[in-house]
């Protein structure tokens, strides 16, 4: 018997590890549903003359096998699952009449109201799994999903999840936008009972904690910078150790000039356990909201991503500013704005063209970015009568001459 809308369907979740499951075609339906039967074990069998480059990838990667030839009759022995997903209705319709007769659940891609299994919009968040099935609204299952998943990473549902384990959480915040946090980072976040930030986290995201957070703002602290920084590491061991879950919250990658490793060791060093979660950095961020690609085909092979927080010519200056200037192809300088004069004429002294585009991208992400176009021998002088202000990104080379129409 096929589905029908006079029935409600009943929502299963189908143990499929190292089970045989059956996908008849290879078109864009099965590369979609093929990629989470390989998440669950499944042991897949694609039946179909031709597939998708996507598919192919994954024969050749040995995660499924492929019959290279039409469906027939028998193909279905010995699976626990099946989907018909060929363009063809009567193929299709074909292979759910085998599945019946072997009493083998199957999904028809084409035709949901006639098969004996429906596929949900489905999604994973923390060790949850989310479907939702609309009685084959495809859209309207997909974007119920999708609004879960975001209420969840985003603390709006409550979970009644109980607090993570006393420890600290090093958490990427992103260039500066709080959308562009990762959903680990959020999710995490969400849980904090203490959060130690500054300014160059994505702040907007404060207003999401409870009441009951505390929030210490590093960037206060009275010290030193090296002095700050042992503070900080201070201050994340003695909460952690008090028992409380503490997300280090950083902008952009806490390890791209993050001092983030530092805190780990410090944590390390004091039994503290540390969770590392990535972050999208500004270095790659602030060009590309501006509409400039770090790397393009035929322009730019290869990216240097630079510290700009001591002078080339300081005895603490670990590049090596002689190779920089000998290279074409892209340089990134980060909490350079105070030094670009010197970065610049360093850069031109050592082979770099003057004429060289040069991106300045302030605040990139917020909603007080702002770009400057310039040269490397103009740089300085038009950070300057553009009253360029830290934090800011600095694209030198050929990519910096290139602009596409980005937006939201």
């Amino acid at each position: 018997m096929s589905l029908s809308a006079q029935h409600e369907q009943y929502l299963v979740g189908l143990d499929l590890a190292g089970r045989r499951v059956v996908v008849v075609g290879g078109g864009q339906v099965a590369q979609r549903r093929v990629t989470r039967l390989i998440a669950a074990g499944a042991h897949v069998e694609v039946v179909s003359p031709e597939v998708t480059p996507a598919v192919e990838g994954m024969v050749s990667a040995g995660e499924i096998s492929w019959t290279h030839r039409g469906w027939a009759d028998g193909d279905l022995d010995g699976a626990w699952y099946a989907m018909a997903a060929t363009d063809d209705p009567a193929v299709n319709a074909a292979v759910l009449d085998e599945a019946e007769r072997r009493r083998v659940f199957c999904v028809r891609a084409d035709d949901a109201a006639h098969g004996t299994a429906v596929t949900p919009a489905t999604g994973e968040h923390d060790g949850l799994t989310v479907g939702v099935l609309a009685h084959g609204a495809h859209r309207r299952s997909a974007a119920v999903r999708t609004a879960l998943l975001e209420a969840l990473a985003s603390g709006v549902v409550d979970e009644k999840a109980e607090v993570p384990q006393a420890g600290v959480a090093l958490v990427g915040g992103g260039p500066g936008d709080p959308e562009l946090i990762t959903v680990r980072g959020r999710r995490l976040l969400s849980r904090a009972q203490v959060v130690v930030t500054d300014r160059l986290g994505p702040r907007d995201l404060m207003d999401e904690l409870g009441n009951d957070v505390e929030v210490i703002d590093a960037s206060k602290i009275p010290y030193g910078r090296a002095m700050a920084q042992e503070k900080i590491n201070e201050l994340l061991i003695e909460h952690a150790q008090a028992g409380k879950f503490v997300v280090r919250l950083k902008g952009g990658d806490p390890f791209v000039y993050g001092r983030g490793f530092e805190e780990v060791q410090a944590c390390a060093a004091a039994g503290v356990p540390v969770t590392v979660v990535p972050g999208i950095t500004s270095a790659f961020a602030a060009p590309a909201v501006a509409g400039v690609p770090v790397s393009h085909r035929g322009v730019a092979h290869e990216i240097v991503v630079v510290s700009g927080h001591v002078a080339p010519d300081d005895p603490r200056s670990l590049t090596d500013w002689t190779a920089l200037g000998r290279m074409t192809g892209t340089i990134v300088l980060m909490m350079a704005v105070e030094r670009l004069g010197r970065f610049a004429e360093t850069l031109i002294a050592n082979g770099r063209d003057p004429e060289t585009p040069v991106l300045i991208v302030q605040d990139g992400t917020t909603r007080i970015e702002r770009s400057v176009r310039t040269t490397l021998a103009e740089a300085e002088r038009d950070a300057k009568a553009h009253e360029v202000s830290p934090p800011a990104i600095v694209v030198v080379g050929p990519v910096a001459g290139l602009e596409a129409p980005v937006g939201e």
